[in-house]
């Protein structure tokens, strides 16, 4: 989730005006039009400066997504907003850009700092979301002569303290260093924006406290995935997770696997192992300095790492562009944590694959998630790997449509009763599975 404030009316911050973000957003223009042709807007439309056309063109986008389109003109306005939209649907550019026509009145090349005061503060939950939004900051507004910086944990603080202390109209931060900097210097916020992939009823009535009468934008569906992400769960005993995991990326020829576990000794645990099974593997969270993350994010993106295992502070803070694998080792215990880490495939109309490892003490967790979802996740077994109860009477393995793996439509008789609730005989996969 990212938090942006703006414009702040002075260069000074009061730390009880600080809002933490629990959630992530993030995004770029989608490069697939998600319009219909009677309904089809372009940049130019939404009044945007020719400048700003200008970097966005560059990046080779011409037509804004939904959320953009509804949000774009709201945030010109002056309109505090409040915006849901899926992951990889451009939620960024739908508050970066507008934000940076209405400060390029107040552009200019000096290098007084008293001419570059801080008029908009991002707040986001991980160091990897702000530096994309930085990035994409400097990106759209490299036209507009507006002073860019982020402020961030796992790095050292003296570069940030000369940025702050040079000026810069557009700042970047996580909660904990913000509050580092900041002290007990005060501010008077005026717009608020709020941009995420999922909204639960606690934050939708924390924003009122701090929000003025907020626009609402909501693209699709409360709190779902992208219609392009693949769900698949697999039932399996906890102690055959690491196993069953090597099997499935060697079978499939997986590259590119963002593996999520709930722990930091989980994810370095995993990864370790991966890497002596011959799968090269890194673990990335918070423990990890920031050079090491970075790093690690690279050879990643780039091909030499393989895996990547990650706790959730990387579900709000990566995008990686065509990523085509996610796998939940570990279920989240919050349904809405589930939406965030799939969310990291599938982006801006592209398609992938969200696969979740369950045991038979996750299917509390799978239930939740599926309520949250208001479907039910597909499931099957792997050969091999049949929970410890069910290898005397290994139940027949499932997909979409009550159709097994070969294409065969399923019995009826033994699909479990809608509600969940257990029945004399059922299995320990179907249990598992949530069904």
């Amino acid at each position: 989730m990212v938090l942006a404030v703006g414009p702040i009316n002075s260069g000074r911050l009061r730390s009880d005006d600080v809002q933490a973000a629990p959630h992530r957003a993030a995004g770029r223009p989608a490069r697939n039009d998600p319009c219909p042709r009677s309904h089809r807007l372009t940049f130019e439309t939404l009044g945007l400066s020719p400048d700003l056309l200008r970097a966005v063109a560059e990046e080779g986008y011409t037509t804004p997504t939904p959320v953009q389109i509804q949000a774009i003109p709201l945030v010109l306005e002056g309109r505090d907003v409040l915006a849901a939209a899926q992951t990889g649907t451009g939620k960024t550019a739908a508050f970066v850009l507008p934000i940076f026509e209405r400060l390029k009145f107040h552009a200019n090349m000096s290098f007084s700092p008293a001419r570059h005061p801080t008029r908009v503060l991002v707040l986001t939950p991980t160091r990897e979301l702000a530096m994309q939004v930085d990035e994409m900051a400097r990106t759209y507004g490299k036209y507009v002569p507006l002073r860019v910086a982020s402020v961030y944990g796992g790095v050292p603080i003296e570069p940030q303290l000369k940025d702050l202390r040079a000026g810069v109209e557009f700042l970047v931060a996580t909660p904990g260093r913000l509050l580092d900097h900041v002290g007990q210097r005060t501010a008077n916020l005026g717009q608020n924006l709020l941009f995420s992939a999922t909204f639960n009823d606690e934050v939708r009535s924390l924003v009122g406290t701090f929000m003025h009468h907020p626009a609402t934008v909501e693209v699709a569906p409360r709190d779902t995935a992208a219609e392009g992400v693949r769900q698949i769960v697999y039932p399996v005993d906890r102690d055959r997770k690491e196993a069953l995991l090597a099997h499935l990326i060697r079978r499939d020829d997986m590259r590119q696997v963002l593996v999520f576990t709930r722990t930091k000794i989980a994810a370095s645990r995993l990864a370790a192992r991966l890497d002596r099974d011959g799968i090269q593997a890194v673990a990335i969270h918070s423990d990890r300095t920031q050079p090491e993350r970075i790093r690690a994010l690279e050879g990643f993106k780039n091909g030499d790492i393989r895996v990547l295992v990650a706790t959730d502070v990387a579900a709000r803070g990566l995008d990686i562009e065509d990523l085509p694998h996610v796998v939940n080792f570990e279920l989240p215990p919050h349904p809405q944590d589930y939406i965030h880490r799939v969310g990291r495939t599938g982006r801006a109309g592209a398609t992938g694959d969200a696969i979740s490892l369950v045991s038979l003490d996750e299917a509390d967790y799978l239930r939740g998630i599926q309520r949250l979802l208001r479907r039910a996740i597909p499931w099957t077994v792997e050969d091999g790997f049949v929970p410890v109860r069910d290898r005397e009477n290994p139940p027949r393995p499932r997909t979409v449509g009550g159709r097994d793996r070969n294409g065969t439509a399923s019995d009826p008789s033994r699909r479990p009763r809608a509600g969940g609730r257990s029945r004399p005989g059922r299995s320990a996969a179907s249990r598992a599975s949530g069904s």
